[in-house]
């Protein structure tokens, strides 16, 4: 009898044991190095340095750093005007829950203005009412290696920090973000040189949908590119739009619930665009150069500089549901498949989020639906 009270009792603290070790081993999957990213720590999912090639992070903790991100960039832009200060300064009254809520900021004194009439030659004050609260001197220009951009040939990095190739097809159309209140299209121009088993691919168009309007900004086609002419072209709701050169420089208009706002912020090819409520993104128009072209080996014909954007988004009150190529990246409990490390980590979807056109809302996985009774341009 006592030896069967003794193998009973082994056996329990066996099992008790094996599922302490079960419980660890689950806890490390949320336990790698933090550091700068290129630890090595236990987790599956890996984490990001400034180049993108951390190893650290796991699938635990980028999903709760997703949910802190979501929540950081949902108050960045919540905030009202105030009346500037007796220097001149601007100030913004934050209004998003968190860290900056119903504080004020003021704009350095070195850049007193968010939008300075000589915005083209120098920075612009730049306020942040989210985790960051405060207000900065910036210039306004897209960052490729920012949050949210999307730029080359495309190479994007998403709400999570992490960098991904997305190529597309030529003459493709792709749903960027697809959300309840806003979808953005883009584009993509290309080449195929001989030998090539896939298109090299740019993006030449962006499509930004809400309510039921459609904002489009595109690079023009020119055959020779010339930094004193301007290629890049905006249309409203299938009309022309022209954005002055002079005074504030900027075109405005008043939607059924939305400001939107287009202001230059350089002489030529470059503006901001500002959907009040959804998104804020800075635009660049560049050519593929000589160089550029040799050494990648585009092959690229004497009769096109293949304009393209350059772009940056910020997006506001984004659902957790959001999808699209970069939007799905926005997720709280998103974790990116992509093989970081490598130099040209690739990022699948084009089934999903292939749109008939480029003001099309539909596709495989799009969530954004325009009211009732409005069709598409």
């Amino acid at each position: 009898m006592k030896s069967y009270t003794l193998v009973v009792f082994f056996v329990i603290l066996l099992c008790t044991e094996a599922a302490m070790v079960h419980g660890d081993d689950k806890g490390n999957k949320g336990n790698g190095n933090n550091g700068n990213g290129n630890g090595k720590g236990k987790g599956k999912g890996n984490g990001h340095d400034d180049n993108y090639n951390g190893k650290g992070k796991n699938k635990g903790n980028e999903k709760d750093k997703n949910k802190d991100k979501q929540k950081k960039n949902d108050g960045e832009l919540d905030y009202d005007n105030l009346s500037p200060s007796e220097l001149g300064q601007e100030r913004a009254y934050c209004k998003g829950k968190g860290a900056c809520y119903q504080k004020t900021l003021v704009c350095p004194s070195e850049c007193p203005q968010r939008k300075p009439k000589k915005n083209k030659k120098i920075k612009a004050c730049h306020v942040n009412c989210g985790s960051k609260c405060e207000a900065t001197c910036k210039w306004r220009k897209p960052k490729c290696d920012g949050y949210g951009s999307l730029c080359y040939d495309p190479r994007f990095v998403g709400g999570d920090g992490v960098m991904f190739y997305f190529h597309g097809s030529k003459d493709g159309n792709f749903a960027i973000v697809s959300d309840d209140k806003l979808q953005i299209n883009a584009h993509f121009i290309g080449t195929r040189p001989q030998g090539r088993t896939r298109d090299f691919t740019w993006v030449q168009a962006l499509a930004v949908m809400f309510d039921t309007h459609t904002l489009v900004i595109a690079a023009n086609r020119v055959s020779q590119w010339d930094d004193n002419v301007d290629a890049l072209s905006v249309r409203w709701n299938g009309e022309a739009v022209n954005i002055p050169y002079d005074g504030d420089a900027e075109w405005r208009t008043n939607g059924e619930e939305r400001e939107v706002l287009v202001e230059r912020t350089d002489d030529k090819n470059s503006v901001r665009v500002k959907v009040s409520g959804l998104v804020e993104i800075d635009i660049r128009v560049r050519p593929i150069g000589k160089e550029e072209n040799r050494v990648h080996n585009y092959q690229l014909p004497d009769d096109d500089a293949f304009a393209h954007l350059e772009t940056q988004f910020k997006f506001t009150n984004m659902s957790d549901l959001v999808e699209g190529v970069l939007g799905k990246t926005y997720r709280p409990d998103y974790v990116s498949p992509v093989k970081r490390g490598v130099p040209m980590p690739m990022m699948g979807g084009e089934d999903k989020y292939q749109t008939p056109s480029l003001f099309s809302p539909f596709c495989n996985a799009c969530r954004f639906q325009r009211p009732s009774g409005v069709a598409s341009i």
